[in-house]
Order: C-alpha cells, then structure tokens, then sequence
C-alpha cells in the first residue's frame, strides 16, 4: 500500500510538471525534496520551507530544477563581458518561503556580505551556476556566484553592489 502511494505521488508530480525523468522533484510550495547529490547550497533563517530540521539544502540539480535564466553583463572581475545563468535570487527567497529583509551570504573562504531581499526583484539578481556556458568551479568563483546585470542600471556600476557580489556562495541566513 505504501509503494503504491508513493509510485502514485512520483506519477502525480510528474504529470503535475514537478519531475523530470530521473530529475529531482522541482520544489512545490508545501515541500522540498531531500537533496541527492552534493550539497551546495543551504540556506537558514526566516524561511517557512526546509528539507531539514533547521535549514533548507539544495544540490546543483535542485537549484537548476527551480529555473534557469541568465544575462550578459561587464563586470571588474572579468575584461570582456561575461554571460551568467543560474535561478534569480526572488524566485529562490519565494521557494523557500523567506521573511525576512535581508540575506546574509558567506562564501566558502568565509566571506560575509549584506544584502537587501528588495534588490533581488528590483535588479533581478542573480545566484549564478554558470558562466559562458560553464559551471564555475570552485577555483574560478563557484560554485555559486551572486552577480547582478550590471550594465542595466548606472547604480549597479558602483563599489556598494559589487561588495554584495559574492563568489563561492555556500550559506545564506536571511534575517
């Protein structure tokens, strides 16, 4: 009975747009699937949405199931202009149900940086994986990278956003 259930959950998600064949469930609003490979991503703090006890974890494949976008825009670390893809950081505060008005983000070397949730919808931020194609590995600032569309705003173009630019994201704690 018990397998049963769950085979017609797995079917019903599917069907529902949830799955992909072999894919993670995507994230629905009452529930966010365990993660299955390497943990990338976790996030603590005023969200409504966990997979764990205190935290919502996300691998690669979970975060790329939450939807891909990207832009092409200059920034000071690179001397041409780069494509980024990764999810857009409101729709990321939305799956998981934060409350807060600020996001905490710590890089793997520890780096901590401020942010304001209001920028993610007003400059459409972005927490990317990929940049011109690429994953970014940890060695080129992966595997996660808050980037914004620089060119798209003057303001954006100024010390005060590329501060909260991190690269090797690996926590976020939204307060």
């Amino acid at each position: 009975m018990k397998v049963a259930r769950l085979k017609r959950r797995s079917l019903l998600a599917a069907a529902a747009g949830l799955m992909t064949a072999g894919s993670t469930p995507r994230a629905r609003a009452d529930e966010l699937p365990l993660p299955r490979g390497k943990v990338i991503l976790t996030i603590f703090g005023k969200i409504s949405l966990k997979n764990t006890a205190e935290s919502a974890q996300f691998d690669r494949e979970m975060l790329e199931n939450l939807g891909m976008t990207g832009f092409t825009t200059n920034t000071p670390w690179y001397v041409i202009p780069v494509k980024f893809e990764g999810i857009r950081l409101d729709r990321l505060m939305d799956v998981v149900g934060a409350s807060g008005e600020q996001l905490r983000a710590k890089a793997l070397d520890d780096y901590t940086t401020e942010i304001p949730i209001a920028d993610f919808t007003r400059y459409q931020t972005l927490l990317a994986m990929k940049r011109d194609g690429n994953y970014m590995p940890v060695t080129d600032k992966g595997p996660l990278f808050i980037v914004y569309p620089y060119d798209s705003d003057p303001e954006l173009k100024h010390q005060r956003f590329y501060s909260r630019s991190a690269w090797q994201v690996s926590r976020m704690t939204v307060t």
